[in-house]
């Protein structure tokens, strides 16, 4: 019969947690992120146009932006394309400064090659119209926006007010050719330390992105949360904002239970944003 001391058997014990723990650890990997600016509005818009019940008269700075999630494991992911200049709904906006998204990022060195994944958080033109920019990325939406973007808007009763049918095709055939995957509902991991939420309906089943760091839990609100009034009250979106007022309310506090601090909940298009941060280069900011 053979015998183990007991230091054996508590190392035959151990070692292979602490092997367990580390494989677990590398596995997640740690997360830069910025939010990149590629054109601003100059039309005088006041908090009263984005959050209902806000003032009329008192100013917000509209900036159009992407999120850029840059990983230690070789991954860069943007929440949302932005659009491109000449697309026809961006002319209400009275855009100054525009740059191509692609163009922007090339500001800290990433290549428009070099995405490998585009998180949507809902199809509207102004998110998702620079799609073809990137040919490597992978893009992600959910199941249920997927679905009514490309059929229920079209129907008779439904509501396509912010679509562009030419993003319809393109993310049709990105599909088809494999370059798409949807996800079925809240809460999903998809993946490492990068998590969407529901509920908000900014669009029909519009998601929002929680990106662990490896430092502090991040959140691209996009636009389920438009500017820092609605945060901050907060507010509902302004009429039309969304297909479920109270679920947006809901999602906004939902939000605040998820972060150590709300500074790090990121709206959609708020200029203010580029105060908060600090800059790494002309319309960057280093979420951190």
């Amino acid at each position: 019969m053979i015998s183990f001391s007991y230091r054996k058997i508590k190392l035959m014990l151990i070692v292979p947690m602490l092997l367990s723990l580390h494989c677990i650890h590398a596995q997640t990997p740690t997360y830069k992120v910025y939010a990149v600016k590629f054109a601003d509005s100059s039309y005088p818009f006041t908090i009263g146009d984005w959050a209902d019940g806000g003032s009329k008269t008192d100013k917000v700075e509209i900036d159009f932006m992407v999120w850029l999630i840059k990983g230690g494991n070789g991954k860069s992911i943007l929440v949302d394309a932005g659009f491109l200049g000449d697309n026809e709904g961006a002319k209400e906006f009275k855009l100054t400064s525009y740059i191509r998204p692609d163009s922007a990022l090339s500001k800290i060195g990433v290549k428009a090659e070099d995405v490998t994944d585009i998180i949507l958080s809902h199809p509207h033109w102004d998110h998702l119209d620079g799609i073809s920019l990137f040919p490597n990325a992978q893009l992600w939406m959910q199941k249920k926006d997927y679905e009514y973007f490309i059929g229920g808007a079209w129907q008779k009763e439904g509501q396509n007010g912010g679509f562009d049918k030419k993003t319809v095709r393109q993310v049709v055939e990105l599909n088809l050719n494999g370059k798409v995957t949807l996800v079925d509902g809240d809460d999903k991991q998809i993946l490492p330390g990068i998590t969407v939420y529901t509920g908000s309906r900014h669009t029909f089943d519009s998601q929002y992105v929680l990106v662990n760091t490896g430092s502090n839990k991040v959140i691209f609100a996009s636009d389920n949360i438009w500017i820092y009034y609605n945060l901050e009250h907060p507010a509902p979106a302004s009429p039309g904002g969304t297909f479920d007022a109270p679920g947006y309310l809901k999602a906004i506090e939902r939000m605040k239970s998820m972060v150590t601090d709300p500074k790090f909940i990121i709206p959609g298009h708020d200029g203010a944003l580029f105060k908060k941060f600090p800059a790494v280069s002309e319309g960057v900011a280093e979420i951190k």
